[in-house]
């Protein structure tokens, strides 16, 4: 059997509402919302009394999304911070956009913060990693131009 294609990613924040706006402002497209909980939802989870709003958001080209939630119940008692990118475990999520520098002028407000530099690797990418909502990683990369893998 063979995996047939990835449904989404999922992130766990604090603020759904400000995490919703941090990706759309990065250009996903908000495909839902709904609030979740129940039986089914605890035995998924292995969590007890699971209330939680979830919001879908996706690429423009409709390929990829990425569920965003908030749990009210029951709530998470340790620390996160943003770790460095060589953690393993940590998400890293990767954005092809068209212009860096715009991109990061307008996530800025929403709470993006460069990890290194933006830097170009060859002449075929410029590209970075900030840390965006709950610290999660995200890498931006512009084309400079076509590579031969892209297809």
């Amino acid at each position: 059997m063979t995996v047939r294609r990835m449904d989404h990613a999922g992130l766990v924040v604090d603020d759904l509402a400000a995490a919703v706006a941090f990706f759309v402002e990065l250009g996903l497209e908000l495909e839902g919302e709904a609030r979740v909980g129940g039986q089914w939802a605890d035995e998924l989870l292995g969590l007890d009394g699971v209330k939680a709003d979830i919001a879908m958001v996706r690429t423009p080209d409709g390929h990829t999304r990425i569920e965003l939630s908030t749990f009210h119940s029951p709530l998470f008692t340790g620390t996160t911070t943003p770790s460095p990118v060589n953690v393993p475990g940590i998400p890293r999520l990767t954005f092809v956009v068209d212009d860096v520098n715009d991109t990061l002028a307008r996530l800025r407000p929403h709470g993006a913060e460069l990890v290194g530099i933006v830097t170009h690797y060859e002449d075929i990418y410029r590209y970075c990693y900030i840390y965006g909502p709950n610290g999660v990683t995200i890498g931006l990369v512009q084309e400079l131009r076509t590579s031969p893998d892209a297809g």
